[in-house]
């Protein structure tokens, strides 16, 4: 099994969310599952690689070049490709992968979550997003999508696309249970 992992770079947070990227890290080891990363040494990018690699897991790291002047990309990370641009970083992170997993993170992690949401809800991305919702973090995001419900902006089943789960040790087997996004997805996302 082969993931992408959106997560934050942010030393400043509070431990408990390195805690639960360890424990989701040993999972990713034990369960034989290839990471796919933003490529930083920081936050909780930086402690899933570490992670993962003293625990002889597998990580790859996409990075634009751009940021690696600031954010400086994970030196032990062997397999590190850099691009031209965040949306051909973007892209290249579903290339390949069974599912997606959305660690805890500011604005770029919420926004790579919603635009892998969106390519799901337009029947263009078909796997497994999970959330890890650690100590209720992404909890404001349930109650933000369900008012797009609410408001006839979603429809109920789109509510389907994403599974929120509360522990590490969750993430994989919810992966492995929530299966391909069927064909239905286009006819569905017109709203009518």
């Amino acid at each position: 099994m082969r993931i992408c992992v959106y997560c934050a770079s942010s030393e400043r947070i509070n431990r408990k969310y390195f805690e639960a990227t360890e424990r989701f890290a040993l999972e990713c080891v034990k369960s034989n599952v290839e990471v796919v990363y933003g490529g930083g040494s920081s936050g909780l990018m930086g402690r899933l690689a570490d992670v993962i690699l003293a625990n002889g897991g597998k990580i790859k790291g996409i990075m634009p070049k751009f940021m690696n002047d600031v954010e400086w990309a994970h030196k032990l990370v062997a397999d590190m490709e850099f691009t031209e641009s965040m949306h051909e970083r973007k892209a290249k992170f579903l290339v390949d992968v069974d599912g997606v997993v959305t660690l805890p993170g500011g604005t770029g992690t919420l926004e790579e979550f919603l635009e892998v949401f969106t390519l799901k809800r337009l029947g263009q991305f078909s796997k497994p997003i999970i959330v890890l919702n650690t100590d209720g973090y992404y909890d404001p995001l349930k109650v933000v999508l369900q008012r797009c419900v609410e408001e006839e902006f979603m429809l109920d089943r789109h509510m389907e696309m994403c599974t929120f789960v509360q522990q590490p040790e969750e993430v994989i087997p919810a992966i492995r249970l929530a299966g391909d996004w069927n064909e239905d997805a286009l006819r569905f996302a017109r709203l009518t």
